[in-house]
């Protein structure tokens, strides 16, 4: 959720500091820790306390509400780093003030327990995207496989239940954390990466422990309640007109109601609204380009094609037709965007560990800690070193973690996917600690995740291995979790100790965090969305939950077990132009990026990964992040400081109000509580049609 720490699909490496990182970096050998001199350092059993670890279950809850609903929604998810550490901030700092003054407080709120809160809870909501209740898991089940395919045999469906769910998740979500813990000083101390999600963060808990950052952080929680008030009682007041089906503001055809059938609208969304605000600009362009384009363009072209392309007289969600273009050209786009950016990272980390390997005069500090005196250059570094290298976990620990956790996840997988064998388990294993390498690797150059590329990788891989017959969508699908787990998780891990080491914050504690946190998410992920599932009919691309990944993840294995026959006619010219469109768009803008330095051209060319997204579901919620822009960029020009120091804070906030009250929505549906009223728009025409049959 990270940062973005994850590509969620649609979402690669977006974030947005909550500090002036030129500012920080340019300050920080100076004055960082010399604020802190005089403030003691707690040991690592006294940095994870109860009262961070029920905060830390408290806003596990809200922020897996949140996250699972924008899986279902778009699946474009930004960075809730901000959200997590603020949040932390104000429920500690509210509890131990009120303990102060009644003079009862035993242990001061210092920065390290707040980091350890916003490990806790990012480690947690981030099982919300590596867990796949939205993308491969709901990709398995009924409901999806009815949609289309000829893959909706017994053998490649499987029926959803939080049993099993939360089982598989134990099983396969913790292996990730020992495969790069090994690594840490490496990464941190001798290759120094950068992380800049995790150094913001960092920036962002130290600026709020200081005098100065308290007062700004007072503030920025007053604003972010605010807005927080006012997006749950629109929400709410939203409710109140939405008694029928298509009724309600979030079906307002804002441009008319021809562009209203082409999915182009403002649906009140305060959700991404928010989101749009946290974004980068051109994130919400890419998304607004990619839905003219196939809404307008592409999608009525191919229609009127209807009889010849493809049966007339098929379903408006079946594969075969419209649908299976709207799907397979998404895909190949986004695969096309994962290929170039998994060669960029596995050229950038050969070509990065061989310059640093070569460089004789290095100036880092050696992973062994010797020397510390003569190689730490200034004292902050001295003191993180020193502080980073304290607490130490031992690397023998870590791999006999791995080797026990992966032994028993090749024994238990096979009892709840019987489609995958325990060999294929052992390749996925054997495979994934180069891969999170690979991938934290190229998170500390980039902050770019690319873990569910690995795993669209593992579902062509394992579907085709195992086959059509014998259940080779479930296999691939299951096998796409197994190695998203470990991918996602380990650069998350790495993230954290960046944080960590910047905070005075001990390893240990980033470690057990980050442990506690993940098992929180375990239980809680599928039980948020077994609410969401019970209560909302999931996977309808015309619902209000359209969860488009579902469909997308069960695509990809389609033709990983069915090959390129299953296509519709042309659908495979079209696949293989919008792969190569994919790929070759990255490819200019990364040449223009190096060698085009006066126009920054670059700048200006959109995101295919980001443009793909739209191409399944239209373009209303783009239109809603536009306008989330649209107000940073307003704000900015009017008062770029209060932009910068409060824009996290509002978005936040209405993000959090949104999507919290799906939660009495929710419980009111599955108490057969009706709004009582229905806003629907018609056309003149439609209306005197009406009136007649009445």
């Amino acid at each position: 959720m990270g940062s973005s720490r994850h590509q969620h699909d649609g979402q690669e490496g977006w974030e947005t500091p909550a500090v002036d990182d030129d500012h920080h970096q340019s300050t920080d050998k100076v004055m960082v820790e010399a604020a802190f001199k005089s403030t003691p350092v707690p040991p690592w059993t006294q940095q994870i306390t109860l009262r961070a670890m029920l905060t830390s279950l408290v806003l596990s809850l809200v922020f897996n509400f949140i996250v699972c609903k924008l899986n279902l929604t778009t699946g474009v998810i930004p960075s809730l780093n901000v959200a997590a550490g603020l949040l932390g901030f104000a429920v500690i700092k509210a509890w131990t003030t009120t303990l102060s003054k009644a003079g009862l407080l035993k242990q001061p709120f210092t920065r390290q327990e707040n980091t350890v809160i916003q490990t806790c809870v990012v480690a947690s909501s981030g099982i919300a995207f590596s867990s796949g209740t939205a993308s491969y898991l709901l990709g398995m089940s009924p409901d999806v496989a009815s949609l289309g395919g000829t893959g909706n045999m017994p053998v490649n469906v499987k029926k959803l239940s939080v049993g099993w769910m939360i089982g598989f998740l134990f099983v396969v979500s913790f292996i990730g954390l020992f495969s790069i813990v090994p690594l840490r000083k490496i990464m941190i101390l001798k290759y120094n990466l950068t992380y800049p999600s995790g150094t913001a963060t960092a920036y962002l808990i130290n600026s709020f422990h200081t005098p100065k950052g308290a007062k700004l952080a007072k503030k920025q929680v007053m604003v972010l309640f605010k807005s927080f008030v006012f997006s749950f009682s629109f929400a709410s007041f939203q409710w109140f007109y939405t008694g029928l089906d298509g009724c309600g503001f979030s079906n307002f055809p804002t441009f008319g109601l021809q562009a209203y059938k082409q999915k182009f609208y403002f649906d009140f969304s305060s959700t991404y609204v928010g989101v749009g605000m946290i974004c980068p600009y051109m994130v919400n362009v890419s998304l607004l380009v990619g839905a003219i384009f196939s809404w307008t363009l592409m999608w009525p072209m191919i229609e009127r094609k209807k009889g010849d392309w493809y049966s007339a007289d098929l379903s408006p969600v079946n594969l075969h037709g419209l649908q299976g273009y709207k799907v397979f050209i998404a895909i190949a786009m986004m695969l096309g965007d994962g290929l170039f950016h998994v060669l960029y990272m596995l050229i950038k980390t050969i070509l990065s560990l061989i310059a640093k390997n070569s460089r004789k005069d290095s100036s880092v500090v050696d992973p062994a800690g010797s020397d510390l005196d003569s190689e730490a250059s200034d004292y902050d570094q001295f003191r993180r070193t020193e502080f980073f290298l304290k607490d130490q976990i031992p690397n023998k620990v870590a791999i006999s973690g791995y080797v026990i956790l992966s032994v028993i996840s090749i024994i238990v997988v096979p009892f709840i996917f019987h489609q995958l064998k325990w060999y294929h388990i052992l390749v996925a294993y054997l495979m994934a600690p180069v891969l999170a390498f690979c991938n934290a690797y190229g998170c500390g150059l980039t902050d770019w995740s690319l873990a569910s590329n690995y795993g669209k990788l593992a579902i062509i891989i394992f579907s085709s291995w195992v086959g059509l017959e014998n259940g080779g969508v479930i296999a691939g699908l299951a096998s796409c979790g197994v190695m998203m787990s470990i991918v996602s998780t380990a650069s998350d891990l790495m993230q954290d100790f960046k944080t960590g080491y910047l905070t005075l914050s001990s390893p240990r504690s980033m470690f057990f965090s980050q442990v506690i946190g993940t098992a929180m998410g375990c239980i809680l992920t599928p039980l948020v969305f077994w609410f969401f599932y019970k209560a909302y009919t999931l996977g309808d691309p015309n619902g209000t939950y359209p969860a488009p990944y579902g469909s997308l993840y069960r695509a990809i294995a389609l033709v990983g077990v069915e090959g390129i026959s299953s296509l519709p006619k042309n659908c495979l010219s079209l696949v293989i132009a919008f792969f190569l469109a994919g790929f070759f768009i990255n490819l200019i803008q990364e040449l223009l990026m190096r060698y085009e330095t006066k126009l920054r051209i670059y700048r200006f060319i959109p995101s295919p990964m980001c443009m793909a997204i739209p191409f399944y579901l239209g373009g209303y919620f783009a239109i809603d992040m536009c306008v989330g822009s649209l107000i940073l960029f307003m704000w900015q020009r009017s008062n770029k400081q209060r932009a910068t120091d409060f824009a996290p804070a509002v978005a936040s906030g209405l993000i959090c109000g949104d999507s919290l009250w799906s939660v009495p929505a929710a419980i009111l549906a599955l108490l057969n509580v009706n709004p009582p009223l229905c806003m629907k728009f018609f056309t003149v025409a439609q209306l005197n049609e009406l009136l007649k049959e009445s």
